[in-house]
């Protein structure tokens, strides 16, 4: 079986306090957008000579570290641990979301491995439960079962649907190869309650968002990476009628009316998506 995990942008993204655990307290609205992974599992012959239950091929874009760390292979390993009788399995993942970009990445391809397996094998799990078995593999994971926009707080596992839809809007996106380590991102922090809530924020209309909605990590991260900064700044010279980091970067996005004629050749050096959403 095969599945399609898609990316998300933040729009606005507020550290608001600093947790007695050492992480922060944040507030954004997660949109999923159409950048796609593939993830394929097949199950593992009896007699396939391995001494893992879950092996893992990563192709197209090349990630660092033991396979077996690999949040698509934990999220196996989780739900093994209460589910002994999953079978042993081959899984193919093909990249297509850049790393280090802010995208949800590794967050998308584990929670859709577990809607995957709960389908596959017939686990019976509801959306609340896969979202609780994903919120215990990273903060963010838990918005890809449903894929839906959605107001998260916390570390940003809880969530609340929201009736948000940029059908019509061009999304143009930019992740330039400057990776921002999340250590990196946070180091110039200085957590504090926006004026505007982004939740309330994005129910206005696009053109308001602007002056309304911010990300916190711009201003470290363009601090430390100018080149960054001056991505945003193009975006917006093209026509942008929004234009943002997502996450904790190091990806930026603008939403337009139509493609810039010039985007393509613009960023030609650098990973570019653009689509009608």
């Amino acid at each position: 079986m095969i599945t399609f995990p898609v990316a998300k942008i933040n729009l606005g993204l507020n550290v608001v306090e600093k947790r007695p655990d050492g992480y922060h307290n944040l507030q954004t609205v997660f949109y999923p957008v159409p950048i796609m992974d593939a993830l394929e599992i097949v199950p593992m012959s009896d007699g396939f000579p391995s001494d893992v239950d879950c092996d893992l091929k990563v192709t197209n874009i090349h990630i660092e570290g033991d396979e077996q760390r690999n949040l698509v292979v934990r999220a196996y390993q989780l739900l093994k641990a209460d589910f002994p009788s999953l079978p042993r399995i081959h899984t193919h993942l093909w990249k297509g979301i850049p790393t280090q970009a802010g995208m949800g990445g590794g967050s998308s391809d584990c929670a859709y491995m577990i809607r995957l397996l709960n389908e596959a094998f017939d686990l019976q799990l509801s959306d609340e439960q896969m979202q609780q078995y994903a919120a215990r593999l990273g903060a963010d994971c838990a918005f890809f079962i449903q894929s839906r926009p959605c107001y998260a707080e916390g570390i940003g596992e809880k969530l609340t649907p929201i009736d948000l839809d940029l059908k019509g809007w061009t999304l143009c996106v930019v992740r330039p190869d400057i990776p921002v380590p999340t250590k990196e991102a946070f180091s110039r922090l200085h957590p504090h309650y926006p004026a505007i809530n982004c939740r309330e924020a994005v129910c206005q209309p696009v053109e308001t968002w602007r002056k309304t909605l911010v990300n916190d990590f711009e201003e470290s991260v363009f601090a430390l990476h100018p080149e960054i900064g001056a991505i945003k700044e193009k975006l917006y010279k093209m026509g942008a009628t929004y234009a943002a980091m997502s996450g904790s970067g190091s990806a930026l996005f603008g939403l337009f009316r139509e493609e810039p004629a010039e985007f393509n050749t613009e960023f030609a050096e650098f990973f570019h998506f653009s689509c009608v959403l």
